[in-house]
């Protein structure tokens, strides 16, 4: 009788160490996080961790109630990472986490047939001011106002290769907090890392021009898998 209870016993704690039927799949990507930006476009730049360089920008409709993805490419970050948006410090070469808005699109080349983001040509006076001390600190110049130095501003038209097309990112746009960066964007990938930028290949760059929509809203939420910089935190 003994032998036959311990038995019994045994069984019983088998049964609760045994796994229980798999849960459903999780959702999309958009549909785990705690905002969107309240549109119906989602841009993801997501890296495995903070230290990484590299990872998967992918792009969303939100159709019948539901995230659907349109396209995704291989992104890269900046050469040092990732770091939390609101803490970030200008010069770090670390791309800002977080949600922002694509306020518009600018080029050295025309935009792709199709774009409906309002899109400014590069041309040889265009400047990205970056100048903690200037009136028009993280602004498009044109041309460069005396306060902006060129030291610390970036020609845009140096950059062909990067900003043969691009969609500027609202990272500290809106009121921008001196010290904090300038001069965030969604380009064409270099030869590497960035100094801060997300970057993807230039046909990708030209599919999400074609694709992304005002009308829409779309946003860009840029983060990791996990801890405190998860896109699903955001």
């Amino acid at each position: 009788m003994r032998r036959t209870g311990a038995l019994v016993l045994a069984s019983v704690s088998l049964l609760a160490l045994a796994p229980g039927p798999p849960g459903p799949p999780p959702g999309p990507l958009p549909e785990r996080m705690a905002d969107t930006g309240g549109g119906s476009q989602l841009i993801t730049a997501r890296a495995a961790r903070t230290s990484s360089t590299t990872g998967t920008v992918t792009w969303w409709n939100r159709r019948g109630g539901r995230w659907v993805e349109a396209g995704s490419a291989p992104a890269r970050f900046g050469a040092r990472g990732l770091v939390e948006g609101r803490s970030r410090t200008q010069g770090t070469n670390t791309t800002p986490t977080g949600l922002y808005d694509l306020p518009y699109a600018f080029g050295t080349e025309p935009a792709p047939a199709g774009t409906a983001t309002p899109h400014r040509k590069v041309g040889p006076d265009s400047w990205w001011c970056q100048d903690n001390g200037s009136r028009s600190y993280n602004r498009w110049t044109e041309p460069r106002p005396a306060d902006c130095r060129a030291a610390e501003s970036e020609h845009l038209a140096s950059y062909g290769t990067q900003y043969a097309h691009a969609l500027v990112i609202g990272f500290n746009y809106a009121r921008p907090v001196r010290g904090r960066g300038a001069g965030i964007f969604l380009h064409v990938d270099g030869r590497g890392a960035t100094a801060g930028c997300v970057s993807v290949p230039k046909d990708a760059m030209r599919r999400i021009l074609r694709w992304a929509d005002p009308a829409r809203r779309p946003h860009i939420a840029i983060g990791t898998r996990s801890g405190p910089t998860a896109l699903t935190r955001y």
